[in-house]
């Protein structure tokens, strides 16, 4: 690692750098390329998940993803395109702060979201999400990759509906469910 590297990560492994970046949002950066989003409904409750919300959240949950992908790799929040609110809205742009700091960028290519309701709102208004996605994780310095890996992460998400779409209002990485 040269000096620009071990003035920010110091004595930081890339096992090290693997762990915080487990705790950024994932994202894709292949221009077509769409996150993979199965859910499973039939777990949720006190409510059913109509198959129209059902539709519905599975189409935002994917572009809330898209989304992220352009922001991270670009380094801007203003392309989060209204899909975080709240915490996830403040936590994502501090992420992209962050990576600006540092000088660096992020990939998440390849994602594979399984996807469990298991909570919807009686009345409606807020539905949380367990999330075990799979993708291959870049680090990169400009053009140059300086991390490439495979991980696993599990993600607890409370998404709200809005005006015409579900947003994510948080978003945690967790160990287990």
């Amino acid at each position: 690692m040269n000096k620009r590297y071990s003035r920010f990560y110091g004595p930081w492994t890339a096992a090290t750098l693997l762990v915080c970046a487990l705790f950024m949002p994932v994202s894709v950066v292949c221009a077509g390329t769409s996150p993979k989003v199965v859910l499973d409904a039939s777990k949720a409750g006190p409510r059913a998940i109509e198959s129209l919300t059902e539709r519905s959240v599975v189409r935002d949950y994917r572009f809330a993803w898209a989304s992220l992908a352009q922001v991270l790799e670009s380094n801007s929040p203003a392309l989060l395109n209204g899909s975080f609110e709240g915490t996830a809205s403040a936590w994502l742009s501090d992420a992209v702060m962050s990576q600006r700091r540092c000088g660096l960028s992020s990939r998440y290519l390849n994602q594979n979201h399984k996807v469990d309701a298991v909570f919807y709102a009686p009345e409606g208004d807020v539905i949380e999400l367990h999330d075990t996605a799979d993708y291959d994780l870049q680090i990169l310095d400009g053009s140059k990759i300086i991390h490439n890996e495979h991980v696993a992460v599990r993600y607890v998400v409370l998404m709200t509906p809005a005006a015409d779409r579900w947003v994510i209002r948080q978003i945690q990485a967790v160990a287990e469910f």
